[in-house]
């Protein structure tokens, strides 16, 4: 959060306070990194990994911008801005179709948060990486790049940080969490034999 030794806005204080309440997928970690400071006086940002089976399957970034007198290109006071990198297969890269599955991802997982949002809008990337040398032998991989961007139509942004650590999650090949079924984060110091 960029203050410049300003107190920031009770909508910014709320939106960030918001973030700290959901509870993400344990395969899910994030770590607070400085917001960019010459988009919008007041930011935030977060950096996350998706892990499975000990290997990082997705990475990200989750970034708020807050500007109390409002931006029209955002329609609103708020943005937030999202990045999301996951390596796929290689035989996804010649599907035809992957940028708009991939797209659907944000989409979809707007819609199943409940997330009411303004000008979204972003792209998804996608780059084959050969290897040759003394790399050759290496498997060919897709490399999945999703930015999106949108205006949150209140500052509830706890429910935009999960739908995005779902989106990292779905990126990085994790099965959905079944209906009903809650996160829990893991207990680190447990007692026993």
């Amino acid at each position: 959060m960029t203050l410049e030794q300003r107190e920031p806005p009770a909508r910014f204080a709320a939106a960030l306070r918001s973030m700290r309440g959901p509870r993400h997928r344990p395969e899910v970690r994030l770590q607070e990194v400085p917001g960019p400071t010459r988009i919008a006086p007041f930011t935030a940002a977060l950096e996350g990994e998706v892990t499975s089976a000990g290997d990082e399957v997705a990475t990200g970034r989750f970034v708020v911008l807050h500007d109390p007198a409002g931006q029209d290109a955002w329609q609103g006071d708020f943005r937030v801005v999202t990045l999301v990198r996951a390596t796929l297969e290689a035989e996804m890269a010649a599907d035809p179709l992957l940028a708009d599955v991939a797209w659907s991802w944000v989409t979809e997982t707007i819609e199943a948060a409940g997330a009411q949002v303004l000008a979204l809008g972003g792209t998804v990337t996608r780059v084959l990486s050969s290897s040759f040398g003394a790399l050759e032998g290496t498997p060919d991989a897709v490399d999945l790049e999703i930015r999106a961007s949108w205006t949150p139509t209140d500052t509830a942004l706890g429910t935009h940080l999960t739908l995005w650590t779902d989106l990292m999650s779905t990126a990085g090949g994790l099965p959905p969490l079944p209906d009903g079924v809650t996160a829990l984060t893991s207990r680190r110091h447990t007692v026993g034999p």
